[in-house]
């Protein structure tokens, strides 16, 4: 039996929330041009951390959005450019200077590091905020300015890891915005859920808690990764039951990050009604927390798949190569043609 036949198995609640997801999905139609369908930007990579802005970037790629970009530190930046043509990488980010030097380094200025950034968001559909960004204070001053400047936008932003830290100190980053979407795992999740004071009786269900966080923060969809990943606005909450791969190898966080950005890429596309997307429009609220679903659903097939291949020496580039038949398993497709689906 091939991989491809050891179809996803799911609970008839995750089949129909994913039936909801495709239809956001675009179809492959001669009458769209290139960046329509998702103009992504990864905003991490120093020279420490290269892979995460890699993979995250090039899952957003393999699930189809027109133009991914990465946004990074020029030391991480001639790294990242050897791993593949197809991203566009743009070296703008900088990391803080020396502490022994005296002389003013304009380059050390979060305001006019900052500003390179968000002179392209015009360009962009959808930020990444996070992968392999680091601790750095200039690195994390800058993401935070680059955010503020995206929410003024109404950009959608998806945070995590290192971008995490920044919400734990100043959660009024995110707090109302609700087209931020944050992607902790359990530990970030605490240490979050501490940082903002929250309760926890005790007997609390995880869905309660993820509830009650997304609420705090005045609506922001919050995706808790784990045995189940938990989708919520404080309002509605999805649970994504899809089996995975049984390697918690590192990195695949990122391959959930860029998944989730095309996703609201596509979303994009799909309020803009750029298609005939039929009667019963789906809400802007609901796409939200669908493209988030989605990209968790991709996630988490992309891992099984590369789970049956590859066992425990499974790594994240494994989960990149998974991408596209993960898409074909879930949702099949996608031209309009319902009898395509695989649901």
């Amino acid at each position: 039996m091939s991989v491809n036949d050891q179809g996803p198995h799911m609970s008839a609640a995750t089949k129909s929330v994913l039936g909801k997801v495709r239809r956001m999905i675009p179809p492959m139609l001669d009458k769209f041009h290139k960046g329509q369908l998702g103009r992504i930007a990864v905003i991490g990579g120093s020279i420490d951390y290269t892979g995460a802005p890699y993979f995250s970037a090039m899952a957003s790629a393999r699930l189809g959005c027109d133009m991914s970009h990465v946004i990074c530190t020029p030391g991480a930046g001639d790294v990242i450019k050897t791993y593949s043509p197809n991203l566009m990488v743009h070296p703008l980010m900088r990391q803080s200077p020396d502490p022994r030097a005296t002389a003013r380094n304009e380059e050390a200025d979060p305001d006019v590091v900052s500003r390179r950034i968000v002179d392209m968001l015009s360009r962009l559909h959808v930020l990444v905020v996070g992968p392999g960004l680091g601790r750095d204070p200039l690195m994390q001053e800058t993401v935070a300015r680059v955010v503020r400047a995206a929410r003024k936008r109404e950009m959608p932003v998806v945070l995590d890891a290192d971008a995490l830290l920044i919400v734990q100190r100043d959660p009024d980053l995110v707090r109302g915005y609700t087209g931020a979407v944050l992607t902790p795992n359990v530990v970030e999740f605490g240490r979050l859920w501490d940082s903002l004071g929250l309760d926890d009786p005790g007997n609390s269900s995880e869905t309660a808690k993820v509830e009650a966080m997304a609420r705090e923060l005045g609506g922001v969809t919050i995706i808790q990764k784990g045995a189940s990943d938990y989708i919520s606005n404080g309002k509605v909450t999805l649970t994504d039951d899809l089996r995975g791969g049984k390697k918690r190898s590192a990195g695949q966080g990122d391959t959930l990050t860029g998944s989730v950005a095309t996703f609201l890429g596509w979303r994009k596309a799909y309020l803009d009604c750029l298609w005939d997307t039929g009667d019963d429009p789906l809400s802007g609220e609901e796409t939200m927390r669908l493209a988030a679903f989605g990209g968790s659903a991709i996630t988490r097939e992309s891992s099984r798949l590369a789970f049956i291949k590859r066992g425990r020496s499974l790594q994240a580039s494994d989960l990149t190569e998974e991408v596209h038949n993960a898409f074909m398993g879930l949702f099949g497709e996608v031209d309009n043609d319902s009898g395509s689906s695989r649901l």
